[in-house]
């Protein structure tokens, strides 16, 4: 079996979907961590975005994981938890999205093909909003992002990784410029203009309430 590497070396993954609202946070966290803090070559940063399983070969290939997600604990909106080691497998029991259970798979089939990471950090949120198609996150979820990025620092210093405070951020974005959450709020429609729930989208059911309140106001 592929084992680890020999030298230590860290991957910091956010996950998650940033088009549902508080579904895009370790994404976001990923991206706020790269705009303020310079990282050792030997760690690597990613949007992991909802690739799951394809994620196997990175997550395995590293001795130290560091996770940021949203995560449905059944806490105060915006609260943060920390899960380290043997502690994650046990998130399952708190699903909430597609991307979370692969990522449960994948966690599995690391530990029956003896790679599981001999180190592994999550950092979580409790999401307050996630059925907003398009909408971005929450205000007391975007204002956990610095906390929850100084606890990602802290794990990544404890493991003997020190980042290093930028004085500016970076001129290469983490992703493209478009998806930054500057760019992504301010390009996107407000919600009275674009309906931001997928299922009154879809099912037209915006546009039947609005036909019924105007026959009635006709009366």
């Amino acid at each position: 079996m592929q084992g680890h590497r020999a030298e230590p070396s860290a991957l910091v993954l956010g996950i998650g979907n940033v088009l549902w609202a508080d579904e895009g946070f370790g994404v976001r966290a990923v991206e706020a961590l790269h705009d303020t803090w310079a990282l050792p070559v030997s760690v690597t940063l990613m949007d992991g975005g909802t690739q799951g399983l394809i994620l196997l070969p990175e997550v395995t290939a590293h001795t130290h994981v560091l996770v940021f997600d949203a995560i449905d604990f059944g806490d105060v909106p915006a609260t943060l938890r920390v899960l380290r080691d043997r502690e994650v497998p046990a998130w399952s029991g708190a699903k909430m999205s597609l991307h979370q259970q692969s990522f449960m798979e994948l966690l599995a089939i690391a530990d029956v093909q003896d790679r599981f990471p001999p180190h592994l950090t999550l950092v979580g949120v409790q999401p307050e909003r996630l059925m907003d198609f398009g909408g971005s996150l929450a205000s007391s979820v975007r204002a956990r992002l610095p906390a929850a990025v100084d606890l990602g620092v802290e794990v990544l210093r404890q493991w003997g990784f020190a980042p290093v405070r930028r004085a500016a951020p970076p001129i290469d974005r983490l992703n493209d410029r478009a998806l930054h959450i500057e760019a992504y709020e301010g390009g996107r429609p407000p919600e009275a203009q674009a309906c931001r729930v997928g299922d009154a989208r879809f099912l037209n059911i915006r546009h039947a309430i609005e036909q019924r309140n105007t026959a009635s106001e006709g009366r």
